[in-house]
C-alpha cells in the first residue's frame, strides 16, 4: 500500500493512501459474503442466496458504500501503523465519499486522501531566568481569633433585654412591611413583592437586609414602630427592585443580646474535636498556615504559567482542543449539580455550542500551559521515579479509602501532576519571582467583578423574606 504524507497547519497530517486492486476486490467480495450469510430473502435459507439474487434485492450501490467504508477504515488504521503517524482523534477525508463510491471499482486500485490530528509540535523560547512577579499571601494571625469569635457567636444564649434601645450586635423580632418610595402621580405607592414578614428574627449587624434597614433600627425601644427609608442596590437580583428607593414600615417586639460563652478548654471541646483551647489554636493556626502556602504556591504557578504561554510556539490541534472543552464543561457539570441544580436544563443541545465557544479560550490556555510544562521537562530530562509515584498514590488512598479509583489511571494522574510539580520548581529556582503585595497584580476588571459578586451577595441576603423567614 503506497502512502504519501503532507504536513497539514493545526498540527495535521494528510494522507493520500493508494489500495491495490487485489485489496478492493477483497473488501467487495467479503461484504458480499457477509450480506449472504446475514440477509433474508424469501426463498432462500441463509448462506444459500444465489450471488445475482443479493445483488438484485441489496442493489449494487449498497453493497459497494458498504465495501469502501470497510476499505477507507482499515485502510487508513494500517496506513497509519505502516507509516508509525502518531494519531490523535479519528481520521477525516480529504475527498467526499460520494466521489469515491460513484468512481469505486472493486477491480480497480482506490486512491483516497484523507487527514488526521497528531501531536503537535512545540517550540519554546528561553525559559530560564524568568524575571517574574506574584502576590504575596501572608499568614494573619486575627484569622483564628475571627473564627473563634464567630464560634462563640453561634454557640451564644440570647437574653432578653429591657430598659435600653436597640443597638448594634443585638437580636432583634420585628414585624416589617416595605412599600416603593415613588409613585406616579395621584398613586399610592406599590407595596413590595415579598416585603413584608411577622415575628422576624434578625440580628443588627451591618450589611445585612437592604442598606439602611438596620441602620434605621438603632436607637428603636421594644413597641415602637418607625418608617425607615432605604436604597435598594443597583445590582440587586431582582430587576424590579434594583436601584429603587423604598420605605419599610417597622414594628420592634422584642430585643435580645448575645450572652457568649467562656473561651476555654470546655468551650473547645464543645465546638471541635479537641480537648484544649490551646489544641484548638494551634489546630486553626496549622489550617490557616497551610492555606497562605497553599495560596502562594498558586499565584506562583500563575505567574509561570503565563509566562510560559507567551514562550510557546504551537498549533493546537482541534482534537485536543475538543477534548479540555469536555472536560471543563464536565467540571462545570458537576459543580452545578453539587448544587442542587438541574444540569439538563442548562445543558441542552439549544446551549451547547454557545458554551463551547464560551470555554474555547480557556480550554486553549490551558492546553498550551500543560504543552510548555510537558516540553520543559523533555528538553531538561525531569523526571519522577516510580517510588514517588507510589508513596503519592498511597498518600491519596488513605485520604480517599472509599474512593473507587482506576489504578492505572491515577498512578498516570499522579505522575503527572507530580512531574508538573518538579517542573514549576525547576522554573521557580532557575528564575526570579518577585512577591508583590496582595491584590496589586488583581486587573482592575476582576476587582470591579469581585466588588460586583459582594454587593450582590449583601443585596440578596436582604428581602427575599419568604425564603430567610423559614430559617
Amino acid at each position: 500500500m503506497k502512502v504519501t504524507q503532507e504536513k497539514l497547519p493545526a498540527s495535521q497530517i494528510g494522507l493520500e493512501i493508494e489500495v491495490p486492486s487485489s485489496k478492493s476486490k477483497q473488501a467487495y467480495e467479503q461484504v458480499i459474503k457477509q450480506f449472504a450469510r446475514e440477509v433474508n430473502i424469501p426463498g432462500f435459507r441463509k448462506g444459500k442466496v444465489p450471488r445475482q439474487i443479493l445483488l438484485q434485492r441489496l442493489g449494487q450501490t449498497r453493497l459497494k458504500a458498504t465495501a469502501l467504508e470497510n476499505l477507507i477504515n482499515d485502510s487508513l488504521q494500517k496506513a497509519l501503523e505502516q507509516e508509525k503517524i502518531p494519531a490523535i482523534g479519528s481520521f477525516e477525508l480529504r475527498t467526499e465519499f460520494e466521489e469515491l463510491l460513484e468512481k469505486f471499482d472493486p477491480e480497480q486500485p482506490l486512491t483516497f486522501s484523507a487527514k488526521v490530528d497528531v501531536e503537535p509540535e512545540v517550540k519554546m523560547g528561553q525559559y530560564t531566568g524568568l524575571q517574574l512577579q506574584a502576590e504575596e499571601v501572608k499568614y494573619d494571625e486575627a484569622q483564628v481569633d475571627e473564627v473563634l469569635a464567630k464560634y462563640r457567636s453561634d454557640k451564644a444564649t440570647l437574653i432578653p433585654v429591657e430598659g435600653r434601645p436597640a443597638q448594634l450586635g443585638d437580636v432583634a423580632l420585628v414585624d416589617f412591611s416595605g412599600k416603593f418610595a415613588e409613585a406616579p402621580e395621584g398613586e399610592t405607592p406599590a407595596e413590595i413583592p415579598g416585603g413584608d414578614a411577622e415575628d422576624f428574627q434578625v440580628e443588627l449587624s451591618e450589611n445585612q437586609f437592604v442598606p439602611g434597614f438596620i441602620q434605621g433600627m438603632i436607637g428603636m425601644n421594644s413597641g415602637e414602630t418607625r418608617e425607615v427609608s432605604v436604597q435598594f442596590p443597583d445590582e440587586y437580583s431582582s430587576e424590579e427592585l434594583a436601584g429603587k428607593p423604598a420605605v419599610f414600615t417597622i414594628t420592634l417586639k422584642e430585643i435580645k443580646e448575645k450572652e457568649l460563652p467562656e473561651l476555654d478548654d470546655d468551650f473547645a471541646q464543645e465546638v471541635s474535636e479537641f480537648e484544649t483551647l490551646a489544641e484548638l489554636r494551634e489546630s486553626l493556626e496549622t489550617r490557616f498556615k497551610t492555606e497562605q502556602e497553599n495560596k502562594l504556591s498558586a499565584n506562583k504557578e500563575k505567574a509561570i504559567s503565563a509566562a510560559l504561554v507567551q514562550l510557546i510556539e504551537v498549533e493546537v490541534p482541534q482534537t485536543m482542543l475538543d477534548r479540555e472543552i469536555d472536560y471543563l464543561l464536565n467540571q462545570q457539570a458537576m459543580q452545578l449539580k453539587n448544587y442542587g441544580i438541574d444540569i439538563n436544563q442548562l445543558f441542552t443541545e439549544e446551549n451547547m455550542g454557545p458554551m463551547r465557544e464560551r470555554s474555547r479560550p480557556e480550554a486553549l490556555e490551558r492546553l498550551k500551559q500543560t504543552l510548555a510544562l510537558a516540553e520543559v521537562a523533555k528538553l531538561e530530562s525531569l523526571s519522577v521515579e516510580p517510588a514517588e509515584v507510589a508513596a503519592e498514590v498511597a498518600k491519596v488512598r488513605k485520604q480517599f479509602p472509599k474512593g473507587n479509583f482506576d489504578p492505572e489511571k491515577l498512578r498516570e494522574f499522579v505522575g503527572e501532576d507530580l512531574l508538573k510539580q518538579k517542573t514549576l520548581k525547576w522554573l521557580e529556582e532557575k528564575g526570579t519571582i518577585e512577591l508583590v503585595p496582595e491584590g496589586s497584580l488583581t486587573p482592575k476588571a476582576e476587582e470591579a467583578e469581585e466588588d460586583a459578586e459582594i454587593s450582590e451577595e449583601a443585596a440578596t441576603s436582604t428581602i427575599d423574606v419568604e425564603v430567610v423567614g423559614e430559617e
